[in-house]
């Protein structure tokens, strides 16, 4: 087993409490490919503007992140606190960005690819700060 591997405690997770956090994972990824596909499809199609794939992108990336910060796994394997706390304010600015951007006509071209900068950044910081 992988927690045996890392000399963690014998103690393994409940199947439904892992299902439960894969399910999340899996939102949450969905999230980031409506934010992200949102932000490509509107860039090259046209006028910028907040779509609503965005909106949504945002708000489940939001809802299960803050889900996922939860203590579902095993100790030891928890992320750091700095790690979460900048995840956070990052999918903050995003959702705050998006959301109140929404009904605009036309968004600013850097207020725009900020919004997809921003959800680079915050891929990049889960998949590299360890």
């Amino acid at each position: 087993m992988l927690v045996q591997e890392r000399g963690l405690a014998d103690t393994v997770l409940s199947p439904a409490v892992e299902a439960l956090r894969l399910i999340l994972l899996y939102a949450h990824l969905i999230g980031f490919a409506l934010l992200l596909g949102g932000v490509v499809v509107q860039y090259v199609s046209g006028p910028l503007r907040i779509n609503p794939p965005m909106l949504w992108g945002a708000v489940t990336q939001l809802v299960t992140g803050i889900a996922l910060a939860a203590p579902l796994r095993d100790e030891g394997e928890e992320p750091s606190g700095p790690k979460l706390g900048v995840k956070l304010v990052i999918a903050l600015m995003i959702f705050v960005m998006v959301f109140f951007s929404r009904k605009r006509e036309v968004v600013n071209k850097g207020h725009f690819l900020a919004i997809g900068g921003l959800t680079l950044v915050n891929a990049a910081v889960a998949v590299f700060w360890r």
